[in-house]
């Protein structure tokens, strides 16, 4: 029974190091991902149980976090599968200042979201996958298969059209195009 209780204790340092090292970045690819932060929420809430459920399973250091994303991911799609969205009628609906705000932050992030897949693949990708999956140059090297000047001159480029983009007004006035 010590075994049984170490092992325990041993899974629950694994878990809680998890938590601490990979929660801020499931937070944000969740935000990505559903474009509601209590959503967000509950989506890294569904896959931190899952990872503690495969515990045991999760040995390869360097494979966590895929792991995660990849469970984060199909936890977002199962919430489509099992629900039925309620239909709200737009009258009925109260515009209060912080939605207002939140609503121009979805905005801006949907538009963010289009300029980046009109980039081209190779300055969209690594920056996508910095900004909203958390990962680092390294991790983005790895991924793609480039250096790691390369991934880092991309990620600089694609900020740079990114922020062209938002200063000549483009984006904040709504037209994308």
């Amino acid at each position: 029974m010590l075994s049984k209780t170490t092992n325990t204790h041993c899974n629950t340092a694994r878990f809680e190091t998890l938590v601490e090292q990979y929660s801020a970045d499931l937070y944000r690819f969740a935000c990505w991902l559903a474009g509601d932060r209590d959503v967000a929420q509950d989506l890294v809430q569904e896959t931190m149980i899952r990872a503690w459920r495969n515990i045991d399973q999760l040995r390869d250091h360097g494979a966590v976090k895929p792991w995660l994303l990849t469970t984060l991911r199909r936890e977002n799609a199962r919430r489509f599968e099992r629900k039925q969205l309620d239909l709200v009628d737009i009258d009925d609906r109260q515009l209060t200042a912080e939605n207002a705000l939140d609503a121009e932050d979805v905005v801006l992030y949907s538009q963010i979201q289009v300029e980046l897949d009109r980039m081209p693949k190779k300055y969209g990708e690594p920056l996508r996958l910095q900004a909203f999956v958390g990962c680092s140059i390294r991790e983005i090297t790895q991924r793609l298969g480039i250096t790691r000047s390369s991934a880092m001159t991309r990620v600089h480029r694609a900020r740079q059209k990114l922020k062209a983009r938002l200063s000549d007004g483009r984006l904040v006035a709504g037209h994308a195009g």
